[in-house]
């Protein structure tokens, strides 16, 4: 059952599918977390694989950048492989002094200056959420795992590039950092009926900036988050 952007045949996928905005995280998951993992999808270098982590059956695919990326691959994986739950696995810019470089951000909402939501002709504004049972089952792993986290509204912004540097005006309203893709992601959750997470690592500081990252260290040593996320999923 090929789709336009995926070319995994039907029950390829497991129920959780894990993903990350870069292929090359998604490939060092499946190769240093996952038991037996199978490539089921390359198209346009977006690696998706599937294997066991203690014995669940897990997969994890790329989403590329931004919302209508994700759009895209978070809507086929929903509606076209029965998948039940994605959890986003990424990296965001810290806007709260409370936050460091390597600190977890879960994101129980997702403000947006995009316009994806546009496409439902709602009479007003749709505020994206997260799933709470993995909201819940997050914090707990945070708990256990004695890691810094911080659970709050994230910007999930479609400019990068921002040339009226205008990200820093959401910090008025306690939104914690800012990434790219999950607010696109809790729309097409909840319009599916299905479940979705944001779990980001902080990986540059509006406020600490001599603490940011690079893009190595980005690809492969945010592992708190990837075991998080391997811990919550569902089968």
């Amino acid at each position: 059952m090929a789709t336009p952007h995926i070319s995994a045949k039907e029950g390829d996928f497991a129920k959780t599918v894990l993903m990350p905005g870069d292929p090359l995280r998604a490939e060092f998951i499946a190769k240093n977390y996952l038991e037996n993992a199978v490539l089921v999808n390359n198209v346009r270098g977006v690696q998706g694989y599937t294997g066991y982590y203690k014995g669940k059956r897990v997969s994890v695919m790329a989403s590329g950048m931004g919302q209508p990326s994700i759009g895209i691959y978070s809507y086929e994986l929903y509606h076209f492989y029965g998948v039940e739950c994605i959890i986003r696995v990424g990296s965001c810019g810290g806007f709260s002094p409370d936050l460091h470089a390597r600190d977890i951000v879960i994101a129980m909402g997702a403000c947006t200056n995009g316009n994806y939501a546009a496409q439902y002709n709602l009479p007003g504004t749709f505020a994206p959420i997260a799933d709470f049972s993995l909201v819940k089952k997050a914090v707990d792993e945070c708990e256990k795992m004695g890691v810094h986290y911080r659970v709050g509204n994230i910007l999930s912004s479609d400019m990068f590039y921002d040339d009226a540097n205008s990200g820093m005006e959401w910090t008025k309203m306690n939104v914690l950092g800012v990434e790219m893709e999950s607010a696109a992601l809790y729309c097409n959750a909840a319009r599916a009926g299905k479940k979705a997470l944001c779990i980001c690592t902080v990986s540059d500081s509006f406020v600490y900036p001599e603490e940011n990252t690079t893009a190595e260290e980005r690809q492969t040593s945010f592992t708190k988050m990837m075991e998080i996320a391997l811990n919550i999923a569902e089968e």
